[in-house]
């Protein structure tokens, strides 16, 4: 597929002038989806770029964003791009220690934040931060609460806009996109950091214009895609498919009112594109399990049916359906399937994603037994996203499909794949050393250890996390976590098997399903712990265990394990803004416990 010679800024610019009055954005407010047309979403950005500049951003500044999903971030996303400026998104999740070394690692002149929350987070480490400029607050309420000595450094969203708008230069953006060229960076990603301090990922308008090819006609997208956006728009993923592809198609991004609202969201919107990490997966299952528990035993009997009979389709191209195969579908389809369809809002989905995480093979078969399209991908933050994914008419579950357009590989001696191509990344910022390792010769080492399994390509683990046993036997961590974590009521599993004589495992429950659970054996509890330290929970995940052990080799299967009286948590730095597990954290803070396993 060949895309214009153009920078993202640069497409945006042509599309509001090919495709003005067509929606490009819609934004739900008050219960109201409110339509933004590419020439107003072109407007505002230039606008807001003008004002960036008025402020004082200079030429390459960079620009920070902290903030849910919503129009406000692209339009300074873009708008920082329209300026000659790069974004750098910082996760709204993150405590302010992590705020504070992204901030300051990634040398941001400009912050633009969503509400006081995550300004004050800015505020607090205003003593570290001394390239920042100026703060921009989407939100106003509490405003008037910053100290004197803050509010000069304060401006609102509204007042950039209007301060750009005031300038009527248009002249200005244009002598700026004249001069923009494709290996310019224009975005920064931080990695999640799951084994030290995050990477400042540098990612070219060449980087996002090389990855978009591959993406679209891998996942069949056109100009009538529909997406809603509510994964975290500082991670590579959700940009690929708010900003990169739509822009270069010209198709529509819908935001919701917040990542609370995401179920109902996606009822209303019944999006043709879902793209879901797989925690929103398990989510999903999770609810579906916790309906089917709290429904009648005829209705509980005909899923079950539904389940069964249509499992053998899961993976069998609708084209090779017999006529037998599409009538049994069809019932199946109308007694049971189309309604659970409809709850979890994928009724319309042509296509839907998991990527960013391993995920278990039968939470996929679940959903494509239920008729939701999903596919799995794989991409890293340093390749601009997703450089796999499956065929959508050759589904093998348990892969992540073939490389997709302009993507070269190879696999080395230790197994690792390596990738070419212009989605390549730049660069870690003010990390040469860290550049040099991970791109060598042109090629991207991705320190994912990988088979080839009849031109599907099989990720068997991260290089640095596969672990050998006391008897000398190497065993992948996440193939057997995501056997366990298949079961709706498993949530996480940390696996300890490195230098030890068996598999041991640190396992955290599923709270609200195991509740339900729970709730209908009339067994009472108060709160996590309490339910943990319920005997019958113990047996309900050891029994889940031991069906997860029978589809393991014997030598991977956990002979004991540990359950956690307390969720991961992001402040206690046991998982990262991205949900993955940071083993190293874990193993130190339950070093007692894991020792109790081997005692």
């Amino acid at each position: 597929m060949n895309l214009p010679e153009l920078t993202l800024p640069q497409m945006l610019r042509q599309r509001a002038q090919r495709d003005a009055q067509r929606v490009a954005i819609r934004q739900k407010d008050f219960g109201i989806w409110k339509p933004v047309t590419w020439a107003q979403y072109y407007e505002r950005a230039a606008h807001f770029g003008q004002g960036l500049l008025q402020l004082g951003l200079p030429a390459g500044g960079h620009v920070g964003v902290i903030a849910e999903n919503r129009i406000e971030w692209v339009l300074a996303q873009m708008g920082a791009g329209l300026a000659g400026g790069i974004t750098v998104g910082v996760y709204p999740t993150s405590p302010t220690a992590e705020v504070a070394y992204v901030v300051g690692h990634a040398d941001i002149d400009i912050m633009v934040c969503e509400d006081q929350e995550q300004t004050d987070k800015v505020l607090e480490a205003l003593d570290q931060l001394p390239r920042l400029k100026k703060i921009i607050v989407m939100e106003t309420k509490g405003l008037r609460s910053f100290a004197p000595e803050h509010r000069a450094l304060i401006t609102t969203f509204d007042e950039v806009e209007r301060l750009g708008a005031g300038v009527h230069s248009q002249a200005l953006i244009d002598e700026l996109l004249a001069r923009q060229k494709l290996d310019d960076v224009g975005l920064m990603i931080y990695t999640s950091g799951s084994t030290g301090k995050p990477k400042g990922a540098m990612i070219s308008w060449r980087n996002m214009r090389g990855v978009s090819p591959g993406i679209i006609e891998r996942l069949r997208l056109d100009a009538h895609t529909t997406h809603l956006s509510y994964l975290p728009l500082c991670h590579v993923a959700e940009q690929m498919l708010t900003t990169f592809c739509p822009v270069y198609l010209g198709s529509t991004v819908n935001f919701g009112e917040s990542i609370r609202t995401v179920q109902e969201d996606l009822r209303e919107v019944a999006p043709t594109m879902f793209l879901g990490v797989p925690r929103i997966w398990e989510k999903l299952h999770s609810a579906i399990t916790i309906k089917m528990q709290e429904t009648g035993p005829l209705r509980r009997h005909l899923f079950q049916r539904a389940m069964a009979a249509c499992a053998p389709l899961a993976e069998k191209p609708h084209g090779q359906w017999t006529l037998g195969e599409r009538l049994r579908h069809a019932l199946h389809y109308w007694l049971v399937l189309r309604a659970l369809q409809n709850f979890i809002g994928l009724r319309d989905a042509r296509v839907a994603l998991t990527g960013a995480a391993p995920i278990a093979p039968d939470v996929v078969r679940f959903f494509r037994t239920l008729g939701v399209p999903l596919i799995e991908v794989y991409g890293l933050t340093e390749s601009t996203g997703m450089v796999t994914g499956h065929d959508l008419d050759h589904v093998s579950v348990g892969t992540v499909g073939p490389v997709t357009e302009g993507v070269e590989y190879r696999v080395a001696d230790n197994g690792e794949l390596q990738i070419r191509g212009e989605m390549v990344f730049a660069g870690y910022y003010k990390n040469p050393e860290a550049t040099a390792t991970s791109i060598v010769d042109g090629w991207l080492h991705t320190g994912d250890v990988v088979r080839e399994e009849g031109g599907q390509i099989r990720i068997v683990d991260r290089l640095k996390d596969i672990m050998i046993t006391a008897g000398g036997k190497n065993l992948t961590p996440s193939e057997i976590e995501n056997t366990m974590k298949a079961s709706p009521y498993i949530k996480e599993c940390v696996i300890v098997a490195e230098g030890r004589k068996f598999v041991g495992a640190l396992v955290m429950i599923d709270y609200e399903t195991v509740g339900k659970w729970a709730e209908a054996r009339r067994i009472a509890f108060t709160h996590f712990r309490s339910l943990v330290e319920t005997p019958e929970v113990r047996e309900l995940i050891n029994a889940e265990i031991a069906c997860g052990n029978a589809r393991l080799a014997q030598v991977a299967q956990i002979r004991k394990f540990h359950l956690l009286t307390k969720e991961l948590d992001h402040d206690d730095g046991e998982v990262t803004a991205t949900m993955k597990v940071r083993r190293s954290s874990i193993y130190k803070a339950y070093a007692a416990e894991i020792e109790a396993l081997y005692s």
